[in-house]
């Protein structure tokens, strides 16, 4: 396994997918392809899975048919493993985590991010798609935190993925299932440990959403990620983990505690490499009045007219990329959630004089990849090594 976690590192892959039947794929700036040709059998599967688990994980995966396991290589990374059974066969991916914390100033990120992160107290969201980068970019807001506040960050995670150093802040990691046997369990106490600021790795039901939100009452930053397509969509879920009679006290209770929901999808550059689109939405004094009302479509025109200082939308956000030559127009357009509305910005704001629509790039999904250097010919995996 050492050998398929260095290969991630050397070509900075995000995934790689192991199955019966099939050889070793790997995912690079989103593109999924073979590292060879070698199908692998159920024996050559159990044998990685044995250097990387434990007696104990491996015993409780045979009993649940799942299990998920972080993984760390000295001067290599961290691995998120997700094991699982697929057509009475063992599987797994594994997520490739860099041992450095990315800085905040390197990820092209909005700058009211930094004001947010630095808050006393209050509710920040974070939403996106699987793969999104959503625990990088909360990851590099908190070790700004870390550098610039003194306090104590306490983190629940399903593992725990980068690797915190204490600075300004002490910072403790839990990780569910080996620091503390569950998210419940491990909500309940996060109190009586006196964080400053909480960071909850993901918000799947009523009653994290409901910890979540009390924490932010009781004079807390709470930090949390949830997977939703957008900010409107994040508030329409949260919604939904509740029962209608309940919904009138948790929209008040998310008007007075919310700082913003931020949303993030990665687009693809001409070269290949990915970079954020970022969405933000601030709860401005306007905008909670909107969000204790329930009135979810007013909230987003509020964003899309600039009456929430500090947010943008998705467009707004692809149009200033499109403007810095940063992604294709056909990238902007795909990734946009109303064409319509993208058009209309391109048309209607201030534009270089003589600025041409980019055309989409021409060459091959892939091809980038493919000149950087990915090549795996040369990659074999010889157990008898081990």
């Amino acid at each position: 396994m050492d050998r398929l976690f260095q290969l991630m590192a050397e070509k900075k892959a995000s995934d790689i997918f192991v199955s019966v039947g099939s050889p070793i794929h790997i995912k690079i700036n989103g593109v999924t392809m073979p590292v060879n040709q070698t199908a692998m059998d159920m024996a050559t599967i159990n044998a990685l899975l044995a250097e990387v688990l434990n007696e104990h994980q491996l015993k409780e995966f045979e009993e649940t048919l799942e299990m998920n396991s972080g993984y760390a290589l000295e001067g290599v990374g961290n691995f998120r493993i997700s094991v699982m059974r697929q057509k009475g066969t063992p599987a797994f991916v594994v997520r490739y985590i860099p041992t450095e914390i990315p800085r905040f100033d390197s990820l092209n990120l909005p700058p009211v991010l930094l004001d947010v992160i630095m808050e006393k107290r209050g509710l920040i969201l974070m939403v996106g798609a699987t793969g999104s980068g959503k625990t990088t970019t909360l990851t590099a807001m908190l070790d700004h935190r870390n550098e610039q506040k003194s306090g104590h960050i306490l983190t629940l995670e399903d593992p725990i993925e980068f690797i915190f150093k204490n600075k300004k802040s002490i910072v403790n990691q839990r990780e569910i299932g080996s620091d503390t046997k569950d998210f419940p369990v491990a909500l309940r106490n996060a109190l009586r440990q006196a964080p400053d600021c909480i960071f909850i790795g993901e918000i799947r039901d009523k009653e994290t959403m409901s910890q979540s939100v009390a924490y932010a009452q009781s004079g807390h930053l709470c930090l949390a990620t949830l997977h939703a397509n957008n900010s409107y969509h994040a508030m329409s879920r949260i919604i939904s983990f509740y029962p209608i009679e309940n919904r009138p006290a948790l929209l008040a209770d998310l008007a007075v505690t919310l700082k913003c929901v931020i949303s993030q999808r990665l687009v693809k550059k001409p070269d290949g490499a990915r970079t954020p689109a970022v969405e933000v939405m601030m709860n401005s004094r306007h905008v909670a009045e909107l969000i204790e009302k329930g009135d979810l479509n007013g909230v987003k025109e509020a964003m899309e007219q600039s009456m929430s200082p500090g947010s943008q939308t998705f467009e707004q956000a692809l149009v200033k990329l499109y403007r810095d030559g940063v992604i294709t127009l056909e990238e902007a357009m795909a990734n946009a959630d109303s064409a319509n509305n993208l058009h209309w910005l391109i048309n209607n704001t201030e534009a270089d004089a003589g600025k041409k629509e980019q055309k989409p790039d021409a060459t091959p999904p892939g091809a980038e990849i493919t000149d950087s250097g990915a090549s795996f010919s040369e990659f074999t995996l010889d157990m008898g090594e081990q």
